[in-house]
């Protein structure tokens, strides 16, 4: 059973940064891309970033030039760098993983965790 952690939440204030951190319990080279979403109180679980096994990534509009996904193939980690925070990144985040074996599509995810930025 693939198991996600993420750590690195908290509160911060309008403009300030975080770091999130997804440490997966095996190798993340078996994943074909791993993610960060977020869900805000009353709102859907919306994409914020992802990378693929290959390193491309994919960030929503919201987000761009703020955020940086990367990973850490040694660590089996994947980060989120967020800068410039505003209020409306509260929410809870959360890292994902997928795998195709077999032709079947496998998707992990973490617990959540919380991010408050106050203004």
């Amino acid at each position: 059973q693939v198991q996600l952690v993420e750590s690195g939440g908290g509160l911060a204030q309008a403009g300030g940064s975080l770091t999130l951190s997804c440490a997966a319990s095996r190798s993340i080279f078996r994943f074909n891309a791993m993610g960060w979403y977020r869900q805000a109180p009353g709102k859907q679980r919306e994409l914020v970033a992802t990378i693929t096994s290959g390193g491309s990534t994919n960030y929503a509009d919201s987000v761009k030039g703020r955020f940086t996904i990367y990973r850490d193939n040694a660590k089996n980690t994947v980060y989120l760098q967020m800068n410039s925070l505003k209020p409306e990144d509260t929410a809870v985040y959360y890292c994902s993983a997928y795998e195709v074996v077999a032709g079947l599509k496998y998707d992990y995810w973490g617990q959540g965790t919380q991010v408050t930025v106050s203004s």
